[in-house]
């Protein structure tokens, strides 16, 4: 706003007519959504303008607060469950990020037929369930809040979000409870993928000498399997 009126003052010889003024400053005032603080006063060759202290006071006393509407009657949900309900939003947006994103990449979608289409959609959400229980399974080796579920029904629902004592631990030192390092979901599946089948045969023999042995399971590998649920725990 300066430099514009300092561009009014200076034009002397063709002095800036009330609509170049305007359209210079209507581009400010619409940039930064700042029209409704400022009392301005617009004529040829001359710019002033004035700050509504009262409106600039008021947006400062609400700024960051939104109020959270329902018709559900209170006696069915209160004030804060029905900000937790709002909150959860979060977890919709998480599955549209997961879903579009590296994890299941539903883009492209090489079909042409409708049936095939929602066969593929459908397919990409059974993948995005079943990722979404190996992250809970898979929590105390990743860097997974692994108290978040309970801490949610505890925790103030307007206050900022915490991490566990727990979450914090095995950020810090990247190593969790047991001993294994601290993995995020992509690494450990990396890992994971080391677990290999391998068809073997003797050299001099024939094909009745093909045999199948799997890869030694290392610790990592086999506390992720205990998690699972696909191998029983070693005592």
């Amino acid at each position: 706003m300066r430099k514009i009126k300092s561009e009014v003052n200076r034009r002397t010889k063709q002095p800036l007519k009330e609509s170049e003024i305007g359209l210079k400053v209507g581009r400010v005032i619409n940039r930064f959504k700042v029209a409704k603080h400022f009392d301005l006063t617009i004529e040829d060759n001359k710019l002033e303008w004035m700050r509504l202290e009262g409106k600039i006071q008021q947006e400062e006393e609400l700024d960051g607060i939104y109020i959270i509407r329902t018709s559900e009657p209170e006696e069915s949900i209160s004030a804060e469950d029905t900000v937790r309900q709002y909150k959860n939003l979060s977890r919709i947006e998480h599955i549209y990020r997961t879903v579009k994103g590296l994890d299941i990449l539903i883009r492209p979608i090489r079909h042409r037929t409708e049936e095939h289409v929602r066969a593929h959609i459908f397919l990409c959400m059974l993948a995005y369930i079943v990722e979404w229980h190996m992250h809970k399974a898979l929590a105390p080796i990743l860097f997974e809040d692994e108290e978040v579920d309970s801490l949610r029904k505890t925790r103030d629902p307007v206050a900022k979000a915490e991490p566990s004592e727990s979450a914090k631990r095995k950020k810090a030192i990247r190593v969790t409870s047991d001993g294994f390092p601290v993995h995020s979901f992509r690494t450990l599946l990396l890992a994971l993928g080391k677990r290999c089948k391998n068809r073997c045969r003797l050299k001099a023999g024939g094909p009745e000498t093909t045999f199948v042995q799997l890869t030694e399971i290392d610790a990592l590998q086999r506390r992720a399997f205990e998690l699972l649920g696909l191998m029983h725990p070693v005592g």
